[in-house]
């Protein structure tokens, strides 16, 4: 006991309990005040397990191996995430090497699209455990299998978590009104933009020319005032937000310094309704005046908001009248915003006015192909013909329809087929179900060949107005209810007896010449889920 209360300074521990008593009241304070404590998330809350946690790095000796210390933070992870979600994301990847110099974990993934979900969705998770299980400072390194078939591989280096509290104050505000203080000393700024949707992934079609091509002018030329503001409209899931998120994107990576943001209609007006009430309008307008590039995304949003409206009138004359650009996106053209102030319509008409249109099939499987590619996936070209034709020119029914593919394929370790393209299909898009018409099949049948509806109704007997007419015949009976004289009279005003001589004839050729079959079953794709 001497020795004890040798080593003991009565004072400086008195010092110390009551720094502590400090401290705790302190902290308490906080915790009250703060106006998020109610809101954090279930996956914080298993973080902070870890964080009470000591890491290896600041244990006096290393006690276990690499392979070990990967080991212990799955077996963290999967403390932090459902059964499901581990099992899909965490269990396919396999640990490569642990660089002691450079503190670097490397990893291998079985594709790009396993890669930017980890690192979009549980890059925090990743970070907190690799830093308990490795040490300080570990940086995480994936080596990703971009084409499984010829081997390629490439590394990508993890996204840096580390940002200081200053660099993610705007992100935490985003959904606030802009403050006074924000309004009269431009404040670092988040743009809100999707880093994914830029120029290199948008792929062009008929369809998309003029717009991506005026946007790539834009965000590479952004002091010209030709073309603004920039009205952009089309059907939901033509491209317009992956568009107006490439032009901020591509305007950013050439002039850093400008002031980019992104933000929807329905956004803008909760901000606007947040002003008011707060009585700080004059600053929220000022706010949105300090903005170089303003990208405003489903304005039809506003067509019964009048209050939004006016205010929004004001930022636009300023931003107009001082140089700066408007990129503005709708479902409809400017003439058929009812509801909308005249003098708003009449600005948005001063620009330039482009639609973006449905993507054709083609152009729909180029946009397949692209992501596939992105995402180390193997589709044969059947299927990506097959979904192309079914999506109703939908990108997001296309993005949606390939995620789903490549889920159903990881979780079930199963080859992409038609048979589950179809399941998908069903699921994921709407489809067309009024029956088929002799005319829809002629019309489907003459484009694949080639040929015009007239030239099949003829009476030449060239081979492919032949063939033409023969398939035409025989996915009429196949499709149809229509009797085989109705038929005939139809196509060419044949009699019974040719329909059924030429359905005859593609069945036969169908069992023995394979590529007369695949064209049947390309044809067949078109409109294939019509009687599902």
């Amino acid at each position: 006991m001497r020795h004890i209360e040798h080593f003991i300074d009565e004072k400086s521990l008195i010092k110390k309990i009551f720094f502590l008593e400090r401290f705790y009241l302190l902290l308490q304070s906080k915790c009250e005040s703060s106006k998020y404590a109610t809101n954090i998330s279930r996956q914080n809350n298993a973080y902070s397990r870890l964080s009470s946690q000591k890491p290896e790095s600041k244990r006096k000796y290393m006690t276990v191996s690499p392979n070990a210390a990967w080991d212990k933070a799955l077996a963290l992870i999967s403390e932090n995430v459902s059964e499901q979600q581990f099992n899909t994301w965490f269990k396919p990847i396999a640990f490569e090497s642990f660089t002691e110099q450079s503190k670097t974990v490397l990893v291998q993934v079985p594709s790009p699209f396993v890669y930017e979900y980890l690192e979009e969705n549980y890059v925090d998770l990743l970070s907190k455990v690799l830093r308990h299980t490795f040490c300080e400072g570990v940086r995480l390194a994936y080596r990703v299998v971009t084409d499984s078939e010829h081997g390629l591989m490439q590394v990508f280096e993890g996204d840096e978590n580390d940002h200081s509290s200053e660099q993610k104050a705007p992100t935490k505000r985003a959904n606030l009104s802009p403050t006074a203080l924000d309004a009269a000393v431009p404040q670092p700024l988040d743009p809100q933009l999707n880093p994914h949707q830029t120029f290199s992934n948008f792929i062009e079609g008929d369809s998309n020319r003029l717009p991506r091509s005026v946007g790539m002018s834009i965000a590479e030329h952004p002091q010209k005032q030709q073309f603004n503001p920039m009205f952009i409209y089309g059907p939901s899931g033509c491209g317009k937000t992956h568009l107006i998120n490439a032009i901020g994107n591509r305007t950013r990576q050439l002039y850093p310094q400008k002031r980019v943001l992104y933000i929807s209609a329905r956004l803008f007006q909760v901000q606007y309704v947040d002003a008011t009430r707060q009585n700080a309008i004059n600053d929220f307008i000022k706010f949105y005046q300090t903005i170089d590039l303003l990208i405003v995304d489903d304005i039809q949003e506003w067509v019964t908001a009048k209050g939004t409206q006016d205010t929004f009138f004001h930022v636009f004359n300023h931003l107009f009248r001082n140089g700066k650009r408007i990129i503005l996106a709708c479902d409809r053209p400017p003439v058929d915003l009812q509801g909308m102030n005249e003098r708003l319509i009449t600005r948005f008409k001063s620009g330039l006015i482009a639609e973006l249109e449905k993507p054709n099939p083609q152009l729909c499987i180029d946009i397949l192909n692209s992501k596939i590619r992105r995402d180390g996936l193997q589709i044969p070209e059947d299927v990506v013909s097959f979904i192309a034709q079914t999506a109703n020119g939908s990108v997001r029914d296309l993005e949606g329809v390939i995620n789903s593919l490549m889920a159903y394929s990881v979780v079930y370790n199963c080859r992409i087929d038609m048979r589950l393209a179809e399941r998908i299909v069903k699921r994921a898009v709407k489809v067309d179900d009024h029956p088929l018409t002799i005319d829809d099949i002629l019309d489907t049948v003459c484009s694949h060949y080639g040929v015009t509806a007239t030239a099949v109704n003829s009476k030449s007997r060239k081979r492919d107005l032949v063939v033409a007419r023969q398939v035409s015949m025989y996915l009429a009976q196949k499709y149809t209810k229509m009797p085989a004289a109705r038929i005939g009279k139809l196509v060419g005003g044949r009699d019974h007896s040719t329909v059924i001589h030429s359905c005859s004839q593609v069945e036969q050729r169908i069992k023995v010449d394979s590529a007369f079959s695949a064209d049947i079953s390309s044809i067949e794709n078109a409109f294939k889920l019509k009687n599902a």
